[in-house]
């Protein structure tokens, strides 16, 4: 049984700092391409960051410069740094271990919420 666990979240102000840490259970966490995803009310749930299992990252373009996406392979932990926060940021924030060749799987943790005061 795999399980993401997600902690970090929390209430800051506008220009403040937050870091989030998603700890997988399970033996995928090398196998798997980690990402975190952000869902706002009434909207649908985007991608944030990723970080594949070779080293590569990529950002959504609203988070790129203020964001950092990091994972520690021996504590199969992934972490977001995100810094000079802002309240469009506020939303409930999601990790994700995806494979897409064989073994597949696909991964979601229970969320997170941030919010972000103007």
């Amino acid at each position: 049984q795999v399980q993401l666990v997600e902690s970090g979240g929390g209430l800051v102000q506008a220009g403040g700092s937050l870091r989030l840490s998603c700890a997988a259970s399970g033996s995928i966490f090398s196998r798997a391409e980690m990402g975190w995803y952000r869902q706002a009310p009434g909207k649908q749930r985007d991608v944030v960051a990723v970080a594949g299992n070779v080293g590569s990252t990529s950002y959504a373009d609203s988070v790129k410069g203020r964001f950092t996406i990091s994972r520690d392979n021996a504590k199969n932990t992934v972490y977001l740094q995100m810094d000079d926060l802002k309240p469009e940021d506020t939303a409930v924030y999601y990790c994700n271990a995806y494979r897409a060749v064989r073994p597949t799987f696909n991964y979601w943790g229970q969320g997170t919420q941030v919010t972000v005061s103007s």
